[in-house]
């Protein structure tokens, strides 16, 4: 795949591009002068001319071509449009200020076609009604249906989604390592800096005492996982903080799972309303109890998404470090397996389950 063009001498401006490209995950070809950008001028997906060299790649005559863009670091330059209509610019931008919008034109174009994925939020109605190990079984199921799949820990207190899949020591970066993270964030680079296993990549968190996740890094990451991702999901803690808001309000669902006791309704009853403030459609997982399944989304006023009964082996599973059992036999792997249907098409290609 050919790389986006630079054009420019001045090392400042080259220095601050090359970082910019980098948080893009561009790679870049760079021409100090006019004559030696000729060869990749139509090729290059993108075309960067730094306000140094706008005049004498003027003169050589360059063919019209769609994007490129002048690029300065002296605001307010008079001289800067007539130099963006002598090159054949479609824009300007002025660094710093405008880093951001240019790691979007850098990614734009180094990036693979966006694949558009759906986010799905699980939510605890109560603390140990299982939406952790729910959250990770899908995401594990639909990696198996061949799924591009990232699933992300939004719950910091949590105990971390990464024991769940028995992959606590895997190498890779965590929360703590994205959450000074603002703008576009490439999704090949979120990919490869993450734990991946097949088609699961794995956000999660760091042990020991953790911070809150920033609006904004959750923003980036669920922005470049729905660009990169065929789906996403995201577990939430009960009381939603502003991290938890980001991944509501990109929701195609939200599942809430609901223990079938008074208690257990009475606490989701309160978490949902906090849900409600953020997101559309909540839909209720009832795990097996004294009252009917009826009984519990007639009294949420949900709609229903389905049962899980007790599996007896899971809990042992776990705690042996096994991933959650999916099988066709198991409640959990019928329950995904009819979820992920219904989200995501027939389409879906059944893989090797265990």
């Amino acid at each position: 795949m050919d790389r986006p063009l630079v054009i420019t001498e001045d090392h400042d401006l080259l220095d601050d591009l090359l970082r910019v490209a980098a948080a893009a995950g561009a790679e870049l070809d760079v021409a100090h002068v006019p004559a030696h950008a000729r060869p990749h001028w139509t090729r290059a997906p993108l075309v960067v001319v730094g306000s140094d060299m706008a005049d004498a790649l003027a003169a050589t005559g360059p063919p019209p071509r769609h994007r490129v863009i002048l690029v300065t670091r002296t605001p307010d330059d008079p001289d800067t449009w007539r130099q963006c209509v002598a090159v054949g610019a479609q824009a300007v931008l002025e660094l710093p200020s405008a880093e951001r919008q240019l790691v979007d034109e850098f990614a734009d174009v180094v990036e693979p076609e966006a694949r558009a994925g759906l986010v799905v939020c699980v939510a605890g109605g109560r603390g140990g009604a299982g939406a952790s190990v729910l959250a990770t079984s899908l995401a594990l199921s639909a990696s198996r249906r061949h799924l591009r799949t990232l699933l992300v820990d939004a719950d910091p207190l949590g105990g971390g989604l990464d024991l769940l899949l028995g992959q606590e020591e895997a190498d890779g970066a965590r929360w703590s390592d994205l959450v000074a993270r603002e703008g576009r964030v490439s999704f090949t680079a979120l990919q490869a800096a993450l734990p991946t296993f097949a088609e699961l990549t794995l956000l999660s968190f760091h042990r020991g005492e953790v911070e809150p996740i920033p609006a904004e890094a959750m923003r980036s990451v669920l922005e470049a996982g729905r660009r990169g991702f065929d789906l996403v999901v995201v577990d939430l803690p009960r009381h939603p903080d502003q991290a938890a808001v980001e991944a509501l309000s990109r929701a195609s669902t939200t599942l809430l799972v609901v223990t079938a006791d008074v208690r257990g309704v009475l606490a989701a009853a309160q978490v949902l309303a906090g849900l409600r403030k953020h997101t559309g459609e909540v839909r209720a997982v009832v795990r097996g109890g004294v009252l009917d399944d009826e009984v519990v989304t007639a009294s949420l006023r949900v709609p229903y998404a389905g049962s899980l009964p007790d599996q007896p082996r899971l809990a042992v599973a776990l705690n042996r470090g096994d991933v959650p059992p999916l099988g066709r036999r198991t409640a959990l792997g019928r329950f995904c397996a009819s979820f992920l249907h219904s989200l995501l098409g027939a389409e879906t290609r059944t893989g090797a389950e265990t």
